[in-house]
């Protein structure tokens, strides 16, 4: 199969060989309907990602919408299920994005995603944080198919988070090296 760089970057200087490199996950984006938003950046004292031999680690990443506003709210006693699942997508958005900066747009250098660990701002009574948590879960096998996206995971439950978000996730991600 041949691709023409400016079907998929147009207004790009690509080659056609770059290209090739760099389309399996993003034809996979646009077949799915999403459009990545800008990569979010720190808002304290630590870096968005940092990278030790082939793995990076990205720090906590908020349900930061595009217009800046942030998903808030407990999930059981302020918001359902659906809320939270949401919430954990666009984490999930927010950490692809963040990954597609730090690969300079190239996300087939993903090679696996190794573990999420989300936080949910829960009630008491709410028990169900694993489910919220499936919004990033499901989303990353969406995008990086079975074998690349499905990861190990940790969902727990607090009282508050910063900002009042509802959900926080965090990634480990093996990449490969540049050819």
């Amino acid at each position: 199969m041949e691709f023409s760089s400016a079907a998929f970057f147009p207004n790009t200087p690509f080659t056609t060989v770059t290209a090739l490199s760099m389309v399996h996950t993003e034809i996979r984006l646009r077949e799915l309907g999403i459009t990545l938003p800008p990569a979010p950046k720190a808002a304290a004292n630590y870096v968005p990602v940092q990278s030790s031999g082939d793995l990076l680690f990205l720090s906590g990443h908020l349900p930061m919408l595009e217009d800046g506003s942030l998903m808030t709210g407990s999930i059981g006693s302020e918001h359902n299920l659906d809320h939270g699942y949401a919430a954990a997508r666009q984490c999930g958005l927010n950490l692809i994005a963040t990954l597609q900066k730090e690969l300079g747009g190239d996300l087939d250098r993903v090679e696996q995603i190794v573990k999420l660990f989300g936080i949910v701002q829960s009630s008491n009574d709410f028990h169900e944080q694993h489910k919220v948590l499936n919004g990033c879960s499901d989303l990353m096998k969406e995008v990086f198919g079975e074998e690349r996206g499905l990861h190990a995971r940790s969902a727990i439950g607090t009282n508050s988070l910063p900002l009042d978000i509802s959900v926080e996730v965090e990634a480990i991600v093996r990449i490969k090296p540049l050819n």
